[in-house]
């Protein structure tokens, strides 16, 4: 496929879709019926219904039954651990393999024009960043997650929070199954802005950060507490009498779901003629701002709502770099208001 029939590429080697981004079409006027059913076809049976099939597999595949799981015994515990690490290693690795590593696709689509091993840098371990990522995102990332899990599986199944069976209540079950993105959306966007908290940031996301250009191991790559506060989305379920199954998919959202918005590609080449979208543009100029999209382009516009929302456009870059500056001003009377000491 030519890419530069779907956008354009400066002279870095940076590719840039030619759509803008947008919310979701339920926000924007005037409505249309045709793109808020094209938009809900492709929420509900897009990334959103992969990782309720994976959820439905731990389920019935890899989980034991209720009763078990109200003992914190170790049989379990590492198998659900030993499955969610080799779920990871797999999931990811189709990305990093095929985009990355066989460059199936070169850079047709490639935001930023290099490859993360094209850069080597001593922020990362072994001055690599493939290494970094992909050491901290099954060595810490994933048994923290689990670990959560764990503790939400079997408060659910110990009776410690209360638990809703889907026969008795199919219509709350069905609605909390929808609900889970938008839980997850939300979640993110308001710790992840929590962590952009300069002393936090310094300590905890810069960790993440210092991905510039995201690959597919960038997704998971976070300090441990940064790692703790991604899944405790899970803990949300206790709100709402809720089921562990509820669980399994609410941390399969955040586990497979982070790859979307680190693939590195506006579309993936199925065929030479065809390809998907992979949704990650807003994330990427998240990475590649810092202070934008800090809950990419869900179901809420959470970064409309806060002033953070940067859809690619050049009205947008105009509205950060204001933003940027006025920020600047900001710290530089509050700098000159200070005595000296």
């Amino acid at each position: 496929m030519d890419d530069l029939e779907y956008g354009t590429r400066n002279k870095r080697g940076d590719w840039q879709p030619h759509q803008s981004l947008n919310v979701a079409p339920f926000w924007r006027l005037p409505f249309s019926g045709g793109k808020i059913l094209s938009w809900l076809l492709s929420y509900l049976f897009g990334w959103n219904l992969l990782f309720f099939a994976s959820a439905l597999v731990w389920w019935f595949l890899v989980l034991p039954d209720v009763e078990t799981m109200k003992t914190l015994s170790a049989g379990w515990i590492v198998r659900l651990l030993v499955a969610n690490w080799v779920a990871i290693i797999l999931f990811y690795g189709i990305f990093e393999w095929r985009f990355y590593k066989r460059q199936a696709q070169d850079r047709r689509f490639k935001y930023n024009g290099k490859f993360p091993s094209e850069q080597p840098s001593d922020v990362f371990w072994f001055k690599s960043q493939n290494i970094d990522n992909f050491i901290r995102s099954i060595l810490i990332s994933v048994p923290i997650g689990t670990a959560v899990e764990v503790i939400a599986l079997w408060a659910f199944a110990s009776g410690a929070v209360p638990m809703i069976a889907l026969a008795d209540h199919p219509v709350w079950f069905t609605t909390l199954v929808l609900m889970s993105p938008i839980i997850h959306e939300a979640h993110f966007f308001f710790i992840h802005r929590a962590i952009h908290w300069p002393p936090i940031y310094r300590l905890v996301h810069s960790v993440h950060h210092n991905s510039v250009n995201p690959s597919p191991w960038s997704s998971l790559s976070m300090h441990p507490v940064e790692g703790f506060l991604y899944f405790a989305s899970v803990f949300w379920q206790f709100a709402l009498f809720s089921n562990p199954f509820l669980v399994v998919f609410q941390w399969n959202l955040a586990g497979f779901g982070a790859v979307v918005g680190h693939i590195g590609f506006d579309k993936l080449e199925v065929t030479p003629d065809t390809a998907i979208d992979s949704h990650a543009y807003a994330h990427y100029l998240h990475h590649k701002h810092f202070e934008v999209n800090y809950c990419d382009d869900g179901v809420l516009p959470w970064d409309k709502w806060f002033g953070t929302w940067h859809d690619g456009s050049p009205e947008s870059e105009k509205l950060m770099q204001d933003r940027f500056r006025k920020k600047r001003e900001r710290l530089n009377r509050k700098t000159s208001a200070t005595p000296p000491q």
